[in-house]
């Protein structure tokens, strides 16, 4: 990871000399100076990273490395907005009052020599790595942990669970009778069971009579395609001791030929176990006879999904193993840990199995996990040792047993995975860190955080006709950690990209230990009487981060805080991101720390403080923390917003969907040139009624402007937004001609959401008519009529409608939809005369896969012909008091895979249960969810009254 924030900052300081060269003037050849030399340092830091684990002054060495960087990036950093605020005349004030590396201002000098220092201390570091000989001893170090790793053919799996229709399905696809070459790519995670899948096949009874040769090799990390070609070609020739010499003798290239006729001339089963990347496939493959008439297959093994797919090509075929559900689990660990151990009594057997279900849950399906844990077990005889087992499972999970711990536990495999990143991705991977256990992580809010932490850079040279923003970047990073099987993705939207991802519970364990090691990330679980440090039990040997080290905080509150930063990080000028996790409404006892947060950090480039309810004057000390890339607020009282926070010209991401006590906004937004995604509270007005944001070029995201305080014109400019969320909360005049004004900008929304106050729904159509390539639309408010050509809108895969009073032919319009996936309908969304009854019909809403139906207090009949809703997988129905049943049509609906209801009467549960009135009208679908049911009709009818 010291690799990785040494090539972090190598990056910006070569941004910074070729972007800011006039801001660097005085120190430049210095800034240079200490480049040359971390690119040198970055040739030692691969090798040390692998070393560390095993010498303590290497460790050292490394840390000490890392913090250099950090501070020169600290160094030059200020400089720089020194500079430029002295240019611009804007901010100095400000900076002047930093108690950081700068003391005094325009003091050439002291910046060269603190540059200079750390470029020293840089290379002294280096001279003592290359004492240590670290690249001799990191090889043989790798390469004694890359034979620990090899797999085995001859070596079976005895105890395998789960993998029983994998097995049958691989190997009707490996002996079918087709001309080509065919590629099977088995693809997951480490610790998921694709060797042992491979293996099942390799000794197949089916598979063994339908080839006549096989072979298996086993591909390290750094492949040595000769040595691999040469061990192939002598398993396929079951090769004398003579041809093995003939074979040590010959060109690469005549290597190849030979091995790619042997597979034409007869049928092959070559195995490919664990290969990690594109470049050894490539490297690999002039050996094989791809897409060629022949009838041998070739099966490989890789942690990598752009691997398998490249090799798997058209031909081919791509499988992932499933983790192992809670019974698999279950029977895994006792096939190892119990079977055959006759002294256990079924009294014993029982608690045993009470307290192996409790383990199996720290496993999380993996299979390397359970086979780890149950090995231990297998030594422990009495419900006490198994106690004692559970009581440190997360330890013994990830150790593993005996001398050889470090490859025998689950942690040391998975970060195999880890190793192998390129150093970009590693800040990334290292960063979901911060998010609590089992959350759920929006990708939009990562991405954003990502590009705050200067994680995503843009290429100085775009390729000709395409030009990708740092957002989209951001997301091929998390497409590639995916693809790398390190994260799992969560939830996909509308348009089948991904919405939300997270980590699986040892992969997290994994991301903590290494962050902590590396100084990258500290997880705080609380704050009162005792500061509590998260701590995983490390598999390697963690040494401990000096104080005041780690850049980056996370903290998890609860109502009994007293404080909201630990002790040792108080007023810490090298802490650069700090992110608060807590329970919605959290309201501390102690108000003090909300208020006098904003006083004690200068450096910080994020600061995430969300859900705070209590009710607090954002300070001006906020004004002085310059450095900010992203500021989120979201869902905290605030009093007031000071006219300071114009200040913060760095920012990209500022999110102000506040609970806001005072209705008037400061009027400075239009100085945060960099913005990129602007969220304003609800309700608000403006100093000087209106809001300035003509200025905002970077601007993507655009989350509720109202019309009272803002001027549409000021949206010609701002040609990269993507998400508009507008308030009509005033008559528009010359709206047609605003419009056409503003059309560049229009034409760019994928993502627009109206909130009609007025009372005709005029202004809405016209609007929504001008956004033609919008994928999501959310509209509240009276709209009356949908635009007529909806229809032909060639994106729109998600609709809302709320309070919309549209008429009676609407719901037809609706149904006509072509690429319609999600349908959200509301209260009030048909007008009083229609809206008691809701008919989907024949042949409509081909493409809809999710429709909701919430808070529609006024409908009472519910109805779904034959051949509506073809394609309907997830059916939700929330807060419908008076629907009394499910439509008899929902038997239709066979692609059906999940119905959920929620705040509905027991009653209306009851019919759908086993037995119940509507039971086979539900009884196709695998998933039928309650929540939150109400037991008292009265009850309802009171808050449906309420509501309409």
């Amino acid at each position: 990871m010291a690799e990785a924030v040494v090539s972090f900052v190598v990056e910006r300081l070569g941004d910074l000399i070729i972007q800011e060269a006039k801001l660097l003037h005085g120190v430049s050849d210095q800034v240079e100076a200490a480049r040359r030399e971390l690119q040198v340092v970055r040739g030692f830091l691969k090798d040390a990273d692998v070393r560390q684990r095993d010498d303590e002054t290497v460790h050292i060495l490394v840390a000490e490395i890392r913090n250099a960087a950090y501070d020169l990036e600290d160094v030059i950093e200020i400089f720089v907005l020194q500079v430029a605020s002295k240019r611009e005349g804007g901010i100095m004030k400000v900076l002047k009052r930093f108690g950081c590396v700068l003391k005094e201002r325009g003091d050439l000098h002291k910046i060269g020599s603190a540059i200079k220092k750390i470029t020293t201390q840089l290379s002294n570091c280096r001279s003592s790595l290359r004492n240590h000989h670290i690249m001799e001893v990191a090889t043989s170090l790798y390469e004694r942990r890359q034979k620990l790793r090899r797999s085995y053919s001859h070596i079976i799996d005895r105890d395998v669970v789960g993998l029983e229709a994998d097995v049958r399905e691989l190997v009707m696809q490996l002996v079918k009778k087709e001309p080509r070459h065919q590629v099977v790519s088995i693809w997951g995670m480490g610790g998921l069971g694709k060797t042992t899948l491979a293996k099942q096949i390799y000794h197949h009874d089916e598979v063994r009579r339908h080839f006549g040769s096989f072979v298996w090799v086993c591909i390290s990390q750094q492949c040595q395609v000769r040595d691999v070609w040469e061990q192939l070609l002598i398993k396929l020739l079951s090769a004398t001791t003579v041809q093995r010499e003939e074979i040590a003798k010959m060109k690469d290239d005549e290597i190849a030929k030979r091995i790619y006729l042997l597979q034409q001339e007869s049928r092959c089963l070559v195995v490919i176990d664990d290969i990690w990347s594109m470049e050894t496939w490539e490297s690999l493959k002039a050996a094989f006879p791809l897409n060629q008439r022949t009838e041998s297959r070739i099966l490989l093994t890789t942690r990598v999904k752009e691997v398998a797919l490249h090799a798997a090509d058209r031909n081919g075929i791509l499988h992932e193993p499933r983790p192992l559900n809670e019974d698999e689990s279950w029977e895994l660990l006792e096939k190892i840990a119990i079977f055959g151990r006759e002294e256990i009594t079924p009294e014993v057997f029982g608690k045993m199995k009470e307290i192996g279900k409790k383990m199996l849950q720290h496993c999380a399906g993996l299979p390397l996990a359970v086979i780890v844990l149950a090995g231990l077990l297998a030594t422990k005889d009495t419900i006490e040792e198994w106690d004692t087992v559970l009581n440190n499972v997360y330890a013994y999970i990830r150790r593993g047993k005996g001398h050889e711990q470090e490859c025998m536990g689950t942690l040391w495999v998975l970060s195999l995975s880890y190793d192998n990143l390129p150093y970009h991705l590693k800040s990334c991977f290292l960063y979901l860190g911060i998010f609590p256990e089992d959350f759920e992580i929006p990708v939009k809010r990562l991405t954003q955080l990502w590009m705050a932490e200067g994680f995503i850079s843009m290429p100085l040279q775009q390729t000709q006709g395409l030009v990708e923003t740092m957002e989209e970047i951001a997301y091929n990073y998390l497409n590639e950690l995916v693809d790398r099987c390190v994260v799992q993705i969560g939830e996909r939207g509308s348009v089948r990209k991904i919405k939300s991802c997270r980590l699986h519970d040892l992969m997290r364990d994994l991301c903590l230990i290494k962050s902590e090691e590396e100084g990258f990330l500290q997880n705080v679980k609380s704050l009162h009487r005792s500061e509590t440090m998260y701590s995983p039990p490390s598999l390697m040997i963690a040494k401990a981060i000096p104080t005041g080290k780690v850049r980056r905080l996370a903290i998890c509150l609860d109502e009994y805080v007293d404080k909201l930063v630990p002790s040792s990080y108080e007023r810490d000028v090298r802490l650069r991101s700090l992110l608060y996790f807590c329970p919605s409404d959290w309201y501390p006892r102690n108000k003090r720390p909300v208020s006098s947060l904003f006083e004690d950090f200068k450096l910080l480039r994020v600061l995430k403080v969300e859900g705070m309810a209590a009710l607090v004057d954002l300070p001006n000390e906020i004004g002085n923390m310059v450095h900010l890339r992203f500021l989120s607020l979201r869902n905290s009282r605030i009093k007031q917003l000071p006219s300071c926070l114009g200040n913060l010209i760095l920012l990209q991401t500022l999110d102000l969907r506040i609970h806001y006590d005072s209705d008037m906004l400061p009027n400075v937004f239009w100085k945060m040139v960099q913005l990129r995604h602007l969220y304003l509270p609800l309700n608000y007005t403006a100093h000087g009624n209106r809001l300035h944001l003509s200025t905002l070029h970077n601007l993507q995201t655009l989350n509720y402007v109202s019309s009272d305080c803002c001027e549409l014109n000021d949206l010609a400019g701002l040609t990269g937004l993507r998400k508009l969320a507008i308030e009509l909360a005033s008559p528009l005049k010359n709206l047609e001609e605003t419009l056409k004004g503003i059309s560049s900008t229009l034409n760019g929304i994928r993502s627009l959401f109206v909130h009609n106050l007025l009372g005709t729904g005029t202004e809405v159509t016209q609007i929504v008519l001008s956004c033609r390539h919008v994928y999501k639309l959310q509209l509240i408010g009276r709209t009356v009529e949908l635009p007529g050509d909806l229809q032909h809108f060639p994106n729109l895969t998600k609709l809302s409608l709320c309070r919309c009073d549209l008429n009676h032919n609407q719901m037809a319009v609706l149904a006509k939809l072509p690429n319609l996936k999600i349908l959200c309908l509301m209260e009030e969304t048909f007008e009083s005369s229609i809206s008691d009854t809701l008919v989907f019909s024949n042949e409509g809403f081909r493409h809809l896969e999710c429709l909701s139906l919430v808070s529609m207090y006024e409908l009472k009949d519910l109805k779904v012909e034959r051949g509506a809703m073809p394609s309907l997988r997830r059916f939700f129905i929330q807060a419908c008091y008076r629907l009394t049943e499910i439509p008899n049509g929902l038997r239709y609906l066979t692609t059906l895979r999940e119905l959920s209801f929620a705040r509905m009467s027991t009653t209306f549960r009851n019919r759908l249960q086993v037995g119940g009135e509507d039971f086979d009208k539900v009884q196709h679908v695998p998933s039928v969810v309650f929540a939150n049911m109400l037991d008292s009709p009265e009850v309802m009818r009171r808050q449906s009254r309420q509501r309409m």
